[in-house]
């Protein structure tokens, strides 16, 4: 079985609408997470935390997901379930 790890990480956005971090020095690194449920139970402690923020925003990454890209096929593409 291979390893599924989800990075939830944070912070003030120039614009609310956009996914433009304000300051990129000041995001917020909740923590690397095994797999989705746990990921994703952080990121909504987090978003609830700072819900009267309209340009805080969290997200959750895939990390399985990343790709090299200079590789024209990674390895990551092809991981099955």
């Amino acid at each position: 079985m291979s390893q599924r790890l989800h990075l939830v990480f944070g912070g003030e956005l120039v614009d609310p609408t956009k996914t433009k971090f304000k300051d990129p020095g000041k995001i917020h690194i909740v923590g690397m997470f095994p797999d989705y449920d746990s990921a994703h139970n952080a990121w909504k402690a987090e978003a609830q935390r700072t819900v009267d923020d309209a340009h805080t925003r969290y997200f959750i990454a895939h990390i399985h997901r990343l790709r090299d890209e200079d590789t024209e096929s990674s390895t990551t593409e092809e991981l099955g379930d």
